[in-house]
């Protein structure tokens, strides 16, 4: 049995015990960017990704200072902000970080105690609970900081039948590209400075309630040039996990030294997302325009059934077409999975996307950090950070 393994068998027992989970989750209501021009922004998702027009807030709502749209596809919600006036303080996160995610927001049944829980823990207020009403009923908000100026935002919707919050309208477009099979977040990664994975860790565990079920240490995660050190923590019902990283020693600079660099400071460093079809998926995604790392050399390609051991049977995927698309294969005792990592979505070198589909597997892809890894330092030293 994998060390990977192990740890998720029990991690998993560990967080199933609690009967007590202080922090019940439901999954995640939205992920709010802030972004220097909603707008075109929103075209870019629904063009490349196949998001959907769900939601607006703006002038023509009433809302002075800022414009969202508020994007959906199947169970994911993404909002993306703009500061309208210079004296807007989102204006600084712009400056500071470039376009970024802001709010990872949680579906609560009590915002209330959520908040309350989270506090006295010692969790740093964003929001007071605020009740939240127009014609079709109230939400109830309260919001956390969590590492960076990343916030926790607890949504209590159960008394809301309106298209997403109070103060938006449902946005109705001609333009809404078909769906590319994106179903869910699976996991969010975030970014910390050196020396800080082991803090925030505590802090999740004390905090929010959270279980570290795997770790992935220097050791594990390394390549000629650069390392880093990962733990992943999960809430008590699984549906939300977030792994964390910090920089390693190594002979250059690490891509989560590069984040930081131009990122600012620590935040959320890629949004994995579900598919059934990974490879209907990123093919809809390439021919859109969605660009990908490199392809991991054909010696990969060649030891996929090895990897896969015990599920060598029952590979479905035609290997061939998985290399053509430069998707990676990696399994545990459970399954298997696939996986695959944009570029960077924006100038800056920050922010990308990874599409998974789980075969079963409940791991993080650890035999393919090497082949990931390098194809990101092939990025960067075409950027000139390496």
């Amino acid at each position: 049995m994998s060390n990977e393994i192990k740890n998720v068998e029990y991690g998993l027992e560990k967080i199933f015990e609690g009967a007590q989970d202080f922090l019940p989750l439901m999954g995640t209501d939205y992920v709010e960017f802030i972004v220097g021009n909603a707008k075109q922004a929103a075209h870019y998702y629904k063009t490349a990704f196949g998001y959907e027009s769900l939601a607006y807030a703006g002038l023509e709502t009433g809302v002075r200072d800022r414009a969202s749209y508020v994007l959906k596809q199947d169970k994911i919600r993404i909002v993306l902000t703009t500061p309208l006036t210079a004296e807007s303080p989102l204006n600084d996160h712009l400056v500071k970080h470039g376009d970024g995610v802001k709010v990872v927001a949680l579906w609560v049944e009590d915002a209330r105690k959520s908040f309350e829980e989270t506090t006295k823990r010692g969790a740093k207020v964003f929001m007071e609970p605020t009740v939240e009403t127009d014609e079709f009923g109230e939400v109830v908000r309260a919001g956390i900081y969590t590492y960076g100026e990343t916030v926790h935002m607890f949504v209590e919707r159960k008394n809301y039948t309106g298209v997403f919050l109070p103060g938006f309208k449902e946005w109705k477009s001609d333009y809404n590209p078909a769906p590319t099979g994106l179903k869910y977040i699976d996991h969010m990664v975030g970014n910390v400075g050196w020396n800080e994975m082991n803090t925030w860790v505590k802090w999740y565990e004390d905090v929010m309630g959270f279980v570290n079920f795997l770790s992935f240490d220097d050791k594990q995660i390394t390549t000629e040039y650069s390392a880093l050190m990962s733990k992943v923590m999960s809430n008590g019902n699984g549906r939300i996990k977030f792994p964390i990283n910090e920089p390693a020693e190594g002979k250059k600079k690490s891509q989560i030294e590069e984040y930081l660099d131009f990122y600012g400071g620590p935040g959320v460093q890629h949004i994995a997302i579900a598919t059934d079809d990974i490879i209907k998926t990123v093919t809809d995604l390439k021919s859109r325009g969605v660009e990908f790392l490199s392809a991991p050399p054909q010696s990969y390609y060649d030891a996929v059934p090895a990897r896969l051991g015990a599920h060598k049977d029952a590979f479905k995927e035609d290997i061939k077409e998985i290399q053509k698309l430069a998707i990676m294969v990696d399994a545990d005792e459970e399954g298997y999975l696939l996986q695959i990592f944009t570029k960077p979505v924006e100038d800056r070198p920050t922010l990308f996307y990874e599409i998974i589909q789980r075969m079963g597997a409940r791991g993080f892809g650890a035999g393919n950090f090497k082949a990931l890894f390098e194809s990101i330092e092939r990025e960067q030293e075409l950027r000139g950070t390496l």
